[in-house]
């Protein structure tokens, strides 16, 4: 799987912004790319129409909560996205907004992820952390 990262202002609607950032991405950088799983805040008819005109290949997967459902309800790809940002939480300088330049932020995303891509390649070489069993 390849994650790309862009990074716009927290003030932008998600779809006023998604075109900006799908604009850096071409179907030739991603050939593979068919479906884009988004929630219902990308639920508009410009972008929509931005994506039908510009990628015309891609297609737009709205996920929706099922009707009637209060509380937390995990949706299936979302919480793929969620969960990878959680992760990123883990790292102090992803936890709060630390950096100064949309620049550096990427950068640190970016070394996250790198991070977290090795540790999951790489076989774990020290024993399972496990509590002890009688005190000293």
């Amino acid at each position: 799987m390849l994650i790309a990262v862009l990074m716009t202002s927290a003030g932008l609607d998600d779809g006023v912004a998604a075109p900006i950032l799908l604009a850096h991405v071409t179907p030739s950088d991603f050939p593979r790319l068919g479906v884009i799983f988004a929630d219902q805040k990308y639920h508009n008819y410009v972008f929509e129409a931005w994506l039908a005109e510009h990628r015309a290949g891609w297609r737009l997967d709205i996920t929706m909560r099922p009707e009637g459902t209060k509380g937390f309800t995990p949706l299936a790809k979302r919480w793929v996205v969620e969960r990878t940002n959680a992760w990123h939480g883990r790292y102090r300088r992803n936890s709060k907004d630390y950096e100064r330049t949309v620049e550096s932020s990427t950068a640190m995303i970016q070394i996250s992820n790198i991070h977290l891509m090795l540790n999951k390649l790489v076989a774990c070489s020290y024993p399972a952390f496990h509590y002890r069993t009688e005190a000293a």
